[in-house]
């Protein structure tokens, strides 16, 4: 490229062409001994701009290396009190026929959902702490934030079918078993998913068409997409109005479903003459209520927390919440205050100890 462009650039005058002779004699020169030594000493003009990303840098919660066997230690425990906590459930609603009801067969769905969001993010932080290497693969950056996308939203759907299936079994309980056949529960699931895929899928292809520089430092323990689009250097408008449009109601439907449920189903259980049987109806929705508020309302503090704060590290710091906590909670909410939950795991505890 240099010679081409010396090529191009004539002069009339003698002394200036001899100059542009020697600049062009010492350019080969440098290129002949760079290439014997294995390091060109001059190379083509590189743009700054890169389409082709080599890897992204996960800088994590912290770069204090006093502080990270602490948080390898506590991230390693919350990951196998998550994985082992939503099998158990799993495992207890698959081994009693009593649980074999879509209310449980959505919470298996949620168990497995949390597993899978939690992998999605946590061992690659840990691998990272670990080997203290914080590079990851473009490929697989994109990846990891499309996952954690089709995740949260397979949750966040799943939510609000699970508060649809409680409206049915209080407001309309004759006709329960007839709504709420098998057909539709696995088409309300396999809908989840499809969207949750469409939309992660949409994302990947708006990014795959932007072109990043060479900060490629993402303040975060995760690939999150908003974080990776602000590394990018060309027009990012599209993008981000892609991210609040299709968060705005892929997020909205489903909490307004849900509280438009939870208004039919207090104004239903408020009519119950017994007392007891006021009782009875809110501790079926008591578990799915708290983890509701917990879901949402650590999303909401990511979502705030981002907008207030221009320091990317508490938004990193508040992602755990919905990312990680959230589903080291979920076993013991439905575990600590669903009776029949309990039961099925100490009939399965029971008999695997039995059996050993």
């Amino acid at each position: 490229m240099s010679d081409k462009l010396i090529a191009d650039f004539t002069v009339d005058s003698p002394s200036i062409t001899v100059e542009v002779t020697l600049i062009k004699n010492a350019i080969t020169v440098g290129n002949a001994v760079g290439t014997m030594s294995g390091i060109p000493l001059i190379n083509n003009v590189t743009s700054e701009n890169q389409t082709g990303v080599a890897a992204f840098f996960l800088l994590g919660l912290s770069e204090d290396s006093e502080l990270q066997p602490f948080l390898f230690g506590l991230f390693l425990t919350m990951y196998l009190v998550t994985v082992l906590g939503n099998l158990l459930i799993i495992l207890a609603i698959s081994s009693d026929s009593h649980l074999h009801t879509p209310m449980y067969f959505f919470l298996s769905n949620l168990s497995f959902t949390d597993i899978c969001f939690s992998t999605t993010t946590v061992p690659k932080m840990l691998m990272n702490i670990q080997t203290q290497n914080k590079s990851i693969s473009y490929t697989g950056c994109l990846t990891q934030a499309c996952s954690v996308m089709v995740f949260a939203g397979m949750e966040n759907f799943l939510l609000a079918v699970m508060a649809y299936d409680r409206y049915v079994a209080i407001c309309q309980p004759l006709r329960y078993t007839v709504i709420m056949n098998s057909h539709l529960c696995g088409l309300l699931i396999l809908l989840s998913l499809f969207i949750s895929l469409v939309d992660a899928l949409l994302h990947r292809l708006m990014i795959l068409r932007l072109s990043f520089c060479t900060n490629m430092k993402i303040p975060h323990f995760f690939c999150d997409l908003a974080q990776v689009i602000k590394l990018a250097c060309s027009n990012t408008l599209v993008n981000n109005i892609l991210i609040y449009l299709l968060t705005s109601i892929l997020g909205g439907v489903p909490l307004l479903a849900i509280i438009c449920s939870y208004i039919k189903i207090i104004s239903s259980i408020l009519r119950i003459p017994s007392a007891g049987g006021m009782y009875k109806a809110f501790s079926t929705c008591g578990s799915h209520l708290s983890v509701v508020f917990l879901f949402y309302g650590t999303a909401f503090g990511v979502y705030i927390s981002s907008a207030v704060t221009h320091f990317s590290k508490k938004t990193a710091v508040a992602s755990v919440m919905y990312s990680v906590v959230s589903p080291v909670m979920n076993p013991f909410i439905y575990s600590l205050r669903n009776r029949d939950m309990k039961g099925a795991l100490k009939k399965l505890l029971w008999r695997t100890f039995s059996f050993s």
